[in-house]
Formats: C-alpha cells, sequence, structure tokens
C-alpha cells in the first residue's frame, strides 16, 4: 500500500510519547532555517550520490539545486541524503562488491526517514541499479534521474569518449603503435566533462533501461551532462515527484514482468552492455520477477540491434541525443512491447510513445525496424558443460568469424596470474587459442571485476592479432569489445567446471548452437573435480564477510540471498 501522506510527520523516532517526537523533530528541523508553512508540506526525499571519489557526478550540486526548486515549484519540501556513492575506477577490487551495499544503505534510509516520495539521483555503472534495487525493496514512490553522458573529447582531429576510446588506444600502446608521449596526450582528451562515459557502456545502458522501465521520465535518459536539457529534466523530475506523492505507482508496480520485457528488448536492440543483464536481473528480482537466461535467448533472436553507437557502431551518446535517443528507438521497436505497462508519470508506455510520435529521427543513429543494423539482438547466452547455468557473450561486438570456433586453453588461474604471465614472451599461445581467466567470478576474492575484456598478449598483439576467443567468470566493461564470453556460471571458486579447466584442453564456441563446450570426457572432469580443492577461506569480519556468505551467481543477478523476496 502506497505511503500516508504525512512529511515530517512518517515514522517519527519512538521515544514512547509521539507528540513529544513531533515537536522535538519539528524543533530540530527549525534549527535549519525552515518556516513552519514548509514544516507542514509533504516531503520528497533526495538520494543525493555526489562524491569527490566519483568523476561522473561531478555536476551533481547544480542538479541537486534543480530538482529542489522543481520540488518546491510543485508544493513540497525537498530534503536531499547522502548515500554510498560508488565511483566505478576508484574501488577496490570491483565497484560490483559495493553495489548491494549501496542498495541497502539507499533501501534503510528511505525506510528510516521521513519522506513521501523519493528522487534517486545516480549515474555511475552501479549507482542506478544499487538505488533501484533499494527502491524497489523500500516500496515507496520513486523516481530516477540519471546523471547523463560526457560529450566527447578531441585528438588530433579525432572524437574520443572514454571508455571505448581508452580501451583502443591503450591496445595501441600495448603493440607499439602508440608510443608514451602520445598515450600520455589521450589520457588528458578521453574524459573531458561531467557524466558518465560518452558510449553506450553500462552507464548509458542501464540509463535507458530505466527509461524503458518507466521509472525515469520520457526522454531524459540520453541527455548529455552539461546540456541545459539535463538540468530542465532535473527540475522535471522534481516536480514529477511531487505528483508521486500519495500514488500507488510504487517501484514494485512499475517493475514487473512485462516491463523487465521491454527492458530486455531495448537492452538487445541497443547492443548494450552485458553488465545489464546482472543488474535488471537483480532489480527484477528484487521485485519476484525471473530472468532467465533462456528468456534473454528467445527475446534475442527476434530483436534486431537498431542503435549504432560504440562499441557497438561508430557514435556517442550525444548523437544519439541528438538522433532522437529512447523515444525513436522505442518507437522503433514498438511492435515488440507490452504498451499497457504503466510508467512513474501515471501514463501507459502506449500513451507515452504517442505524444512524440512525430519527433525527428536521425537514421544514420538509430536505424529503422525494417533495416536493422544486425538482424538479431547484441546479447546471446551460452550453455553447455564449461557453463551448466549459462554465460553471456556480447556478439555485436565480436568478431563473427570466431563465432563457431574450437580452439586450445591457454588457462590464467587468477588475476595474478593473469597479469604475470599474458606478456611474457616464453607464454605458449597462437591467434587460434583460446585465452581462459580463472577465478574471478563473484564468489572468488576478486569479487567479479571487469577483467573478462583479456588483453590479448603482447606478443601476438605486436603480431597485429586483434581478437581471441575469451572466456572467463568476470565481467567485461559495458564500453570493450571482442569475442569475449563472459559470467560463466556457476564460477570457478563456488566450484564450477570452469575451474578444472587446464591448459592444452581444447575447447568449441558455437553461437549458432549457443554452446560453449569443454571437450573433456566425463570420467576425467569427475577425477579432476575430486582432486581440487577450495584456496579461499570465508573473511572473518565485516561486509566482506556478509558479501562472501551472501553472495548469489550471476544467473541470479548477484544480489544477497537474505535480501530477495522469499
Amino acid at each position: 500500500m502506497p505511503q500516508p501522506t504525512v512529511g515530517l510527520d512518517h515514522g517519527l523516532t519512538d521515544y514512547g510519547d509521539r507528540d513529544f517526537s513531533r515537536f522535538l523533530r519539528r524543533s530540530f528541523a527549525q534549527s535549519m532555517g525552515y518556516s513552519r508553512a514548509l514544516l507542514d508540506k509533504p516531503v520528497v526525499g533526495i538520494a543525493y550520490t555526489g562524491s569527490d571519489f566519483n568523476n561522473c557526478h561531478r555536476h551533481f550540486p547544480e542538479l541537486l539545486a534543480a530538482v529542489k526548486r522543481g520540488v518546491l515549484a510543485a508544493g513540497a519540501l525537498p530534503l536531499e541524503f547522502p548515500t554510498i556513492s560508488l565511483g566505478e575506477v576508484f574501488l577496490t577490487p570491483t565497484s560490483l562488491k559495493y553495489r548491494n551495499l549501496m542498495a541497502i544503505d539507499t533501501e534503510e534510509m528511505i525506510r528510516a526517514q521521513p519522506m513521501d516520495a523519493i528522487v534517486l539521483m545516480g549515474g555511475c555503472d552501479k549507482t542506478v541499479p544499487a538505488q533501484l534495487m533499494g527502491a524497489v525493496s523500500a516500496g515507496r514512490p520513486a523516481i530516477a534521474l540519471v546523471a547523463g553522458p560526457m560529450m566527447t573529447g578531441r585528438h588530433r582531429g579525432e572524437r574520443l569518449g572514454a571508455c571505448t576510446d581508452c580501451r583502443r588506444f591503450w591496445a595501441r600502446y600495448r603493440s607499439g603503435d602508440v608510443d608514451a608521449e602520445e598515450i600520455s596526450e589521450v589520457e588528458g582528451e578521453l574524459a573531458v566533462t561531467a557524466g558518465t562515459c560518452a558510449v553506450m557502456g553500462t552507464a548509458s545502458t542501464m540509463a535507458c533501461l530505466v527509461e524503458a522501465l518507466g521509472m525515469s521520465l520520457p526522454g531524459t535518459a540520453a541527455i548529455p551532462a552539461v546540456h541545459a536539457d539535463r538540468l530542465r529534466a532535473a527540475e522535471a523530475t522534481g516536480a514529477a515527484a511531487v505528483k508521486l506523492i500519495g500514488s500507488k505507482r510504487l517501484p514494485g508496480q512499475i517493475v514487473n514482468e512485462k516491463s523487465v520485457e521491454n527492458a530486455l528488448r531495448v537492452l538487445l536492440a541497443l547492443g548494450g552492455s552485458t553488465n545489464a543483464v546482472i543488474h535488471l536481473t537483480a532489480i527484477a528480482g528484487r521485485a519476484g520477477v525471473k530472468v532467465s537466461l533462456e528468456q534473454l535467448n528467445k527475446l534475442s533472436d527476434s530483436t534486431p540491434v537498431l542503435v549504432n553507437l560504440k562499441p557497438v557502431g561508430n557514435g556517442y551518446m550525444e548523437d544519439f541525443y541528438a538522433a532522437g535517443a529512447m523515444g525513436a528507438l522505442l518507437r522503433e521497436l514498438r511492435a515488440l512491447l507490452h504498451l499497457d505497462v504503466m510508467t512513474v508519470t501515471g501514463e501507459t508506455l502506449g500513451e507515452r510513445l504517442e505524444g512524440d510520435a512525430e519527433s525527428y529521427v536521425d537514421r544514420s543513429i538509430i536505424a529503422p525496424f525494417g533495416k536493422p543494423l544486425e538482424p538479431a539482438g547484441g546479447l546471446v547466452a551460452l550453455f553447455g558443460n564449461l557453463a551448466p547455468n549459462g554465460a553471456i557473450l556480447k556478439r555485436s561486438a565480436a568478431d563473427a568469424k570466431l563465432f563457431e570456433h574450437e580452439g586450445r586453453a591457454v588457462v590464467f588461474s587468477s588475476l595474478a596470474d593473469l597479469a604475470a604471465r599474458i606478456d611474457d614472451p616464453a607464454l605458449d599461445v597462437e591467434p587460434a587459442d583460446i585465452l581462459v581467466l580463472q577465478n574471478a567470478g563473484p564468489h572468488s576474492p576478486a569479487c567479479m571485476p571487469e577483467a573478462g575484456y583479456l588483453p590479448i598478449p603482447k606478443k601476438l598483439a605486436q603480431r597485429g592479432v586483434k581478437d581471441m576467443v575469451r572466456i572467463s567468470d568476470a565481467r567485461m566493461s559495458g564500453t570493450a569489445f571482442g569475442t569475449i564470453v563472459l559470467h560463466v556460471t556457476p564460477d570457478a571458486a563456488s566450484g564450477g567446471p570452469l575451474g578444472l579447466v587446464k591448459s592444452g584442453d581444447r575447447i568449441r564456441l558455437s553461437v549458432k548452437e549457443r554452446s560453449i563446450a569443454l571437450l573433456v570426457d566425463d570420467a576425467e572432469l569427475k577425477q579432476r573435480a575430486a582432486a581440487s580443492k577450495s584456496q579461499y577461506k570465508i573473511p572473518e569480519r565485516g561486509y566482506a564477510k556478509l558479501f562472501a556468505e551472501q553472495i548469489t551467481g550471476a544467473d541470479e543477478g548477484c544480489d544477497f540471498k537474505f535480501l530477495m523476496p522469499r
């Protein structure tokens, strides 16, 4: 049931005397300079994630001011509150480890503090899914405001955008095509404004999926972070939050089987980040909706890739915004979508799309449904004795020549082993081999980092090798590219068959058959399993202990078991 409209009177601190609790709270609130008239208004809480360790959110003070004026103009009292902020590249061992901690923080602060509706301000990769997970579980009206993408930089006449171009130039540096002086120049030209990565990486993918789910205002996913429209969107989001007060439009109702399927369709049409599969599974799981990889494959077969952005295509997020953005994409997918789903504004998706039916579309960026960039979705799930519960391949960013491939495994037992040997001139590796990384999944101490983008061994890169089949239980950045099999489940650290692979084994990849197979007979694998021993101990204390004891596999969204609905 929706929360009553009670403003600061909601959830009074318990001193055993309700009237005293109200008197004390209002007294302390007045110390912040609010008038009595404002203290009597409903409250919109603003989950604020500005941080000096999060460059993507550098513009949040300005956005916050815009949200507040939107709330005030609509007749409510805006009160910001801080939560954990996850700056992707500033966390160790990986941001995924702290996504669930941020989700707990968000959920509990929404529950504990007096607010009638919430604006979720996030943007950097894990912040948006963490906020939605927490909001679904907290069960109060909420609306998301994403950070928006960076604008592109320039290098010697070429447009650059984090972070696909980061990886492209780094690969060229490793191969010797770019010298130390130029890579130093590029370092200062890749990320030149506030906002999230300028390509269709995880942050932009999640922003688009939030809009597809109906949890943000239409047309707001792709607005560049530094564009004046982003401030106008923030003001409108504040006003929309006030309209949510007392409504039945709760996150757990908006996130449902139909809206999640719509989001999956959008993910596939975008050629979006593989990370989104994990995050959407976790968000949906909080609403009691299961996302299966079999379902992903079924949808992928009938959902074309329509968006021409890096790392799949050529454009950047600022181009997507100018091209018509999510409105244009959703209209192209209209025949595949559930149009009767409710959105946070109170409109159905169908009603929302009718409102901008004649809008401009740049067909160089957003292809028509009948003339897609690729006939099938950007992601595909693989199954087999190497991944009994599934794995993910971003085929739209891979080399089709490697889709049907058998090769010899070159195995790295850990991230440390990978770092120590990948550039060793004595490494026994050839271009047709398959690189395998073990013990980088959610149950390992590495906590599933974006390490699945294994670098091409230096001696092969110097010979001009651009891509190889790579397999791991890790993730990869949504900005990455290559023929990379990820999220192998169960992971090696939890006893999955990936941990049994040895260098020299043969592995067969078949995108056509949706399979990834270790060509070792069952009897040999049973002997290896019997001889293997877990090398990891549960940490003794703190969040690391909680994470190790409660984390689920990638197929369940890497959420904590105790946070999922029973």
